[in-house]
């Protein structure tokens, strides 16, 4: 965004004006070229369609560049980041998200160091191959993965973080990454799925929950996927009503995914009794899925249309190191 001198709101920024505001960007040695939406729009407006409008931009030039950034908004980033690594299939190409919290043309904007760093990171090659070969975020001198990433902070340069998982890289006077976290390159061919059921809502738990709030979500017609955001590692209340609302959904073939409330740890499902009744009615354990990455790979698991048991095992799969099932690199308390 930019901020308009006489009103001061913020405005979608001009790529027209790119090299006025950050004349650093001349001095790369490397081609760059820039694309623009012809109505940008504020971040908070994303939805499924820009994201395979996003990925459709990706596939037509994706044998031309050697990595692609991304400027986005910070409100969905997270969303738009996990849907992408989800969405490109095959990618072994940098492709790096990146935004501000302050807009562009302030003199205090963090954009430019945030947008300088990821172009250097998504032009970054030891011989033929990218350093990094995955979706990932780059804010406030720190890369993540993007099916990783939080925004933690809407007041703070530092507003992204991915608590489960460790960094990527991190930047100072030089880039280091974290070659054991980054995903290895895949030989093949990108391929695009661009398939979304947007049938879905989000349940979240909390103390003195009526009937009438959680059966109002649980019985939206067509609802066919659930994210239901838990207590700690997994946990709610013992309610019958509850129970049997979440039972009934399971026999109605919704598919429904435990996702804790909390920004570190995973969801156990039977490490307390308060979540073993989860197990007992076919709720998927979301393990250490952000809700963001959950909410987006379950739009996709809907969209292939396979059995509720298909579907629930496709969902626990590792599609692109969004899990800690796959991954050795936790970081507990």
């Amino acid at each position: 965004m930019i901020q308009d001198p006489i009103t001061e709101r913020l405005l979608p920024f001009n790529f027209d004006r790119l090299l006025d505001e950050i004349p650093e960007l001349n001095k790369f040695k490397c081609q760059l070229d820039t694309f623009s939406f012809k109505n940008p729009v504020d971040s908070s407006n994303i939805n499924p369609d820009i994201w395979i409008s996003l990925a459709e931009i990706l596939e037509k030039n994706y044998k031309i560049y050697d990595g692609f950034v991304i400027l986005h908004g910070t409100d969905t980033m997270a969303y738009t980041a996990s849907a992408l690594s989800f969405m490109l299939s095959g990618l072994n190409k940098p492709v790096i998200l990146t935004g501000s919290q302050l807009p562009i043309g302030m003199v205090r904007t963090d954009g430019k160091e945030n947008l300088i760093t990821a172009i250097e990171i998504a032009g970054s090659y030891q011989g033929d191959i990218a350093i990094v070969n995955e979706v990932a975020v780059y804010f406030e001198n720190e890369l993540h993965r993007g099916n990783r990433t939080l925004k933690m902070n809407a007041a703070h340069f530092n507003a992204f973080g991915s608590p489960n998982y460790s960094d990527l890289a991190k930047s100072g006077i030089y880039i280091h990454y974290n070659h054991h976290a980054l995903l290895p390159f895949k030989k093949g061919e990108l391929k695009v799925n661009n398939k979304f059921n947007q049938n879905v809502a989000i349940l979240k738990t909390f103390p003195g929950m009526q009937p009438s709030y959680y059966e109002s979500i649980i019985n939206i017609k067509g609802l066919k996927g659930l994210i239901i955001e838990t207590f700690g590692s997994g946990n709610a209340p013992d309610d019958q009503k509850f129970d049997k609302a979440v039972k009934k959904a399971s026999a109605n073939g919704i598919l429904m995914v435990n996702i804790t409330q909390c920004i570190q740890g995973f969801v156990e499902q039977g490490r307390y009794q308060t979540s073993e009744k989860f197990n007992t009615y076919g709720v998927v354990s979301g393990l250490d899925l952000t809700t963001e990455a959950a909410m987006v790979k379950l739009m996709m698991v809907l969209a292939m249309d396979g059995s509720l048991d298909k579907m629930k095992e496709v969902f626990l799969e590792d599609w692109a190191g969004e899990l800690t099932l796959s991954s050795p690199y936790y970081k507990p308390e």
